[in-house]
C-alpha cells in the first residue's frame, strides 16, 4: 500500500493559488466597470457632476467665510484653506458610505460561486478611491493654478494624508457593512451619530483655533488628524503637533481587522435576508 496517492503534490498548490488570485481580480475588475456604467454611465454628466459636487462645496465655503474673516487659519488663499480640508474628509465620506452598501449593492451577483464578498468590498473601494484621488488632484492643481501659489508642495504628506482617510474609510464602511446588514435600523443611527462629524473634523479651521477643552475632546477622532497632516503639505509653515499618525493607523486598522472578521462569518446571514 501506498499513501502518495492521497496526498496532493506541492508543486500544484501555488498553480491553484494563482488562479484564485486572478480569478479574483478578474470578478473585481468586472464588478468596477459594472459600478462604473451603473453610477456614472447612466447619469447625464455623471462625471462631471463628481468634480462639480465637491468645488461648489469648496467655493461656497471660500465664499461664505470669506464674508466674515479677513484671512483663513492658515496662508491667505481661502479656496486652498477649505480644499485640503474638504477633500480628505470627503475622500473618508464616499468610502465610507460606499463600502458599506457593498454586499446590498452587488447581492444578485454574490449568488455566483465565482464572486465574494470580499470581491464586492474591493470593487467598490478602488473605484470610489480612484475617483475621489484624480478629483482630488484636479481641484487641486486647479485652485493652485488659479491663486498662484509658488509654494513647495511636501508630495509624500499629502500622499500619507489622503492614504490614511482611505484606509479609515474602508475600516470604518466595513463594519459598517455589517452592522447595517444585520441591524437595518443603525443606518440611521449612524447618520444621526455623524452628522456633526464635517463640523468636529478641522475642515473649516484649525485643532489650534479650539479651546483646550474641545481640543482633549476632538483630538480623540481621526479625521482631525487627517486633515491637519494633509495640510501641513500645503502649508510649509504649518507643524501641528497634535497629529498622530500611529493612532489613526491602529485604529483604522482595529475598525478593518474587526469588519472583515464579521463580514466572513455573516455575509450570508446578510445576504439570506
Amino acid at each position: 500500500m501506498t499513501r502518495s496517492s492521497s496526498v496532493v503534490p506541492p508543486a500544484q498548490l501555488p498553480k491553484t493559488s494563482s488562479k484564485r488570485r486572478f480569478a479574483t481580480l478578474r470578478t473585481t475588475l468586472a464588478l468596477v466597470l459594472r459600478e462604473m456604467s451603473t453610477r456614472y454611465g447612466r447619469t447625464p454628466g455623471g462625471y462631471l457632476w463628481g468634480v462639480l459636487e465637491p468645488l461648489a462645496a469648496i467655493i461656497f465655503l471660500s465664499l461664505g467665510f470669506s464674508l466674515v474673516l479677513r484671512s483663513p487659519s492658515l496662508g491667505t488663499s481661502f479656496l486652498l484653506f477649505y480644499a485640503t480640508g474638504y477633500l480628505p474628509f470627503n475622500l473618508y465620506g464616499s468610502l465610507s458610505g460606499s463600502v458599506a452598501g457593498a454586499l446590498k449593492f452587488s447581492r444578485p451577483l454574490l449568488k455566483y460561486p465565482a464572486v465574494t464578498w470580499l470581491d464586492a468590498v474591493l470593487a467598490r473601494f478602488l473605484l470610489n478611491s480612484l475617483t475621489n484621488i484624480l478629483i482630488a488632484a484636479l481641484l487641486l492643481t486647479g485652485i493652485l493654478a488659479v491663486i498662484g501659489s509658488r509654494s513647495t508642495l511636501d508630495l509624500p504628506v499629502i500622499v500619507l494624508g489622503f492614504s490614511l482617510a482611505m484606509v479609515l474609510g474602508l475600516a470604518v464602511g466595513a463594519l459598517n457593512c455589517v452592522l447595517i446588514g444585520l441591524y437595518p435600523m443603525w443606518n440611521m443611527i449612524w447618520g444621526i451619530f455623524t452628522r456633526p462629524l464635517f463640523l468636529a473634523s478641522g475642515v473649516i479651521y484649525i485643532y489650534e483655533d479650539l479651546p483646550a477643552l474641545a481640543q482633549q475632546v476632538l483630538w480623540y477622532n481621526p479625521l482631525i488628524h487627517i486633515t491637519g497632516l494633509t495640510r501641513t503639505g500645503f502649508f510649509s509653515t504649518y507643524n501641528p503637533s497634535y497629529v498622530s499618525i500611529s493612532y489613526v493607523l491602529m485604529l483604522s486598522l482595529i475598525i478593518l481587522t474587526m469588519g472583515l472578521l464579521l463580514l466572513r462569518r455573516y455575509h450570508r446571514v446578510i445576504l439570506n435576508r
